[in-house]
């Protein structure tokens, strides 16, 4: 549980692992349990969401702290660090709505629990020998030796409850509900 009152989870892993095809396969597992689900994604370069010539991009562009961007199936908000540090994860659960969990893509250097995403063919190290905060490791291959569980990347329900026995979560009303 976080300042925020939301409990959250994490998964980590080098570049190509399949943090995000996890992730994608996750969220309707835990969706389909009645869990309310949102996602941070982490990403380590400078991105932009927003397209030149469109008015928001222009507000941002002109000066604009945030511009928020609405319409009938969705609104947005788009803030601008301009110098400022990057924003810690209890700052940025605390612009977003209640719900059951929050699922972090990335940030694997914060104190969160995580599921670290592992491909033998990265030819990357585990994660978890050293970062603690690594409560089990999901892989396409066999793993021997470690203390923490090894899950089977592809098994997404499998997935699902672990993380869901992990946090803690029941199967009660959705997050906010009375």
């Amino acid at each position: 549980m976080t300042k925020s009152g939301m409990t959250i989870f994490g998964l980590a892993g080098w570049s190509g692992s399949g943090k995000t095809t996890l992730m994608a396969r996750l969220l309707p597992e835990l969706v389909a349990r009645g869990f309310s689900v949102s996602t941070i994604k982490h990403a380590h370069h400078n991105f932009e969401i927003d397209t030149p010539g469109k008015d928001s991009f222009e507000h941002r562009a002109a000066g604009a702290s945030e511009v928020m961007i609405t319409g009938g199936l969705r609104w947005a908000l788009m803030h601008e660090n301009r110098g400022a540090a990057e924003p810690g994860i209890d700052d940025l659960l605390g612009r977003m709505s209640p719900v059951d969990l929050v699922l972090i893509e990335g940030f694997k250097h914060y104190t969160h629990p995580k599921l670290e995403v592992h491909r033998q063919a990265t030819g990357k190290p585990l994660l978890c020998r050293e970062d603690p905060h690594i409560v089990a490791v999901a892989s396409d291959s066999a793993i021997e030796g470690l203390a923490i569980p090894v899950l089977d990347l592809n098994d997404a329900p499998a997935i699902a409850e672990f993380v869901i026995a992990r946090t803690g979560l029941t199967r009660r009303a959705r997050h906010g509900a009375a």
